[in-house]
């Protein structure tokens, strides 16, 4: 792979984690279309961490958030338990919210956890399946559609209940298909679980972190136990630098845009490319 070829994937790569269309979609229809050579498992590791960083970037308060808030909650369950309850240091609304967010991203990711480990083999088929990726892209646009149409957008990620995580996190272990949008899966199923389109979009981020994180150890401990040795430094980082910035760029502009604008853009966008791929898998 070359370098202009590692830095289109990585752009492409950033941009589509987060929006609705499918980023492990595009990146089998594209060099597919386009006759590229297979980026390799070194390569895809790398963007990996480079969406992981852009995530980071922009959500860092977010993350500070929740972690400040997870911990006032423990040390006061902690406090009542060794001392008199009058004793324990008073957790705020504020921080109980943001413990109350870090345990459902948590409990959401459990789902896309078990089917990873349970189904593996038949997701990772699917990636040798173009037609199979074109027609999940169909079903994304359909499944972005539904949820503008259906969703309430009154809550906020605070009033979740814990079933409503688990099923955002159930629709994205669907999303570990290719072709599926695990963005456009979870936003969808936090617009119909009622939430608001910038809180579903923001909460579909913070969902991506322990997932993303996953997914690019797993690679790495594939990628030493085959010794893979081919890609070379420089498109690497090329790759890493061109994820890594559009993906932040992608982040800002999408929780910007949510708050105006309907999701229906991104079902027409995944109905003209999964009808295209599909059309090309016929005569290509």
């Amino acid at each position: 792979m070359n370098i202009i070829q590692a830095i289109l994937l990585g752009i492409l790569q950033g941009a589509t984690e987060f929006m609705p269309v499918s980023s492990s979609g595009h990146l089998v229809l594209v060099p597919w279309a386009l006759g590229w050579p297979s980026p390799g498992l070194a390569f895809d590791t790398v963007l990996h961490l480079g969406t992981l960083l852009a995530v980071v970037s922009v959500l860092w308060r977010d993350l500070v958030g929740l972690i400040a808030g997870s911990l006032a909650t423990l040390s006061a369950a902690l406090s009542r338990i060794g001392h008199a309850p009058g004793q324990a240091k008073p957790v705020t609304p504020e921080q109980s919210s943001q413990a109350r967010v870090a345990w459902w991203v948590i409990l959401a990711t459990i789902p896309a956890g078990l089917m990873g480990l349970l189904w593996q083999d038949q997701f990772e088929a699917l990636f040798g399946s173009p037609r199979w990726v074109a027609l999940f892209l169909l079903l994304t646009g359909v499944w972005l559609v539904i949820a503008e149409r259906l969703g309430r957008r009154v809550r906020q990620v605070e009033q979740l209940t814990l079933w409503e995580a688990l099923f955002i996190g159930l629709a994205q272990g669907c999303a570990i298909a290719p072709g599926i949008s695990r963005s456009g899966a979870t936003i969808g199923a936090g617009l119909l679980a009622g939430l608001k389109r910038e809180s579903a979009a923001r909460f579909s981020f913070l969902l991506s972190l322990p997932i993303i994180l996953a997914a690019g150890l797993l690679q790495a401990i594939k990628l030493l136990g085959a010794g893979d040795a081919g890609a070379t430094i420089v498109p690497l980082a090329a790759g890493f630098v061109a994820a890594f910035v559009s993906g932040t760029l992608c982040i800002r502009w999408l929780l910007a845009e949510v708050r105006r604008r309907s999701l229906t853009v991104f079902a027409v966008y995944c109905w003209i490319a999964g009808m295209v791929a599909l059309v090309l898998t016929f005569v290509k």
